[in-house]
């Protein structure tokens, strides 16, 4: 049995040799990846200098585009790296903060997208009270709750794990998964790490968070039956791109725990590396396409900060 100092790097096995097509990949890679930074980060700009929007249920927004760049970051410049790289090597220190940033970004996508849920049950259901249910002192302080709280869980998480005897070296997939690095331990009280992975994955990340969107979704509509045409369409509006996000990502999170757990053989080598890494690629991009698109104030703030520097460049080379 080896000591887990001994054991210094990890193997990505799922690479394999790309040859010459490792510089598509790359060069795809690096579009999502300055994609996903420029859509996050054109969205925070715009809520941040438009006051209008200075509002709970944008702030939220705000706290879902960050954690878009961080989940995002976690996997794309090591995907880009390894891509170049011949060897697949993947240092364990390295390999555990990956681990780390992947389930924070979970938890915390998770925890602000059923945050979300409540901010539209009120607002929809309790209008009259929404300005003292929801407060952007609220928010911030759920916000903050939500990143310590999902931190101190992840970092309990890789507590156990980390102190575990390894034997193993190769990880087949294309990032650091904690079951998979677990099952490289020969250590007896491994049962408990994936007890907690389980846990963690399963219970307080995904079922949780969506059995209560589920309710809050069951009393809007219940509202919205009842309601006029506006208030149906003003749900129709704010509760589409929150919905679509959530079942786009609570399925990638599904897949993600079944395959790590199963072998996918059936499904082709290609989609499998594709859909692996779907909640940290298409995810982080398909928010603020989504968002920017469909709530008309955010599209009413980007053209009119569009139109503001557009007159001020004109004013500036008219001056000169």
């Amino acid at each position: 049995m080896e000591n887990s100092t001994e054991i210094m790097s990890f193997v990505l096995a799922m690479y394999g040799n790309m040859g010459r097509l490792k510089y598509l990949y790359f060069t795809v890679a690096l579009l999502f990846y300055m994609s996903v930074i420029f859509a996050n980060a054109f969205l925070i700009v715009i809520i941040y200098l438009d006051r209008n929007l200075h509002e709970p249920m944008f702030l939220f927004l705000c706290c879902l585009f960050v954690n878009e760049i961080w989940g995002c970051t976690s996997m794309l410049p090591c995907l880009m790296v390894h891509i170049l790289s011949e060897t697949h090597e993947i240092s364990v220190i390295y390999c555990f903060l990956q681990i780390f940033n992947i389930h924070s970004y979970v938890g915390i996508e998770f925890g602000t997208l059923t945050m979300m849920a409540y901010d539209r049950y009120v607002c929809i259901c309790k209008p009259l009270h929404y300005n003292v249910i929801i407060t952007k002192r609220i928010v911030q302080k759920v916000i903050l709750v939500i990143w310590v709280a999902t931190f101190i869980e992840v970092g309990v998480l890789l507590s156990l794990t980390i102190r575990l005897k390894r034997c193993g070296t190769v990880i087949n997939k294309v990032f650091c998964a904690h079951h998979l690095v677990v099952e490289l331990s020969c250590s007896p009280d491994r049962t408990v790490s994936l007890i907690h992975d389980l846990v963690f994955g399963l219970i307080f990340s995904v079922a949780t968070p969506v059995c209560y969107i589920s309710y809050t979704y069951v009393k809007i509509l219940s509202v919205c039956l009842k309601g006029s045409k506006e208030t149906r369409m003003k749900a129709l509006e704010t509760c589409t791109p929150h919905f679509v996000s959530l079942i786009s990502f609570v399925l990638a999170c599904f897949y993600s725990l079944i395959t790590q757990r199963f072998d996918m053989f059936s499904v082709p080598y290609p989609l499998c590396v594709f859909l692996s890494m779907y909640v940290v690629i298409i995810q982080p991009l398909q928010n603020p396409l989504m968002y920017g698109l469909k709530l008309s104030q955010i599209r009413h703030a980007c053209k009119h900060l569009l139109t503001l520097k557009t007159s001020q460049l004109y004013i500036f080379v008219l001056a000169f």
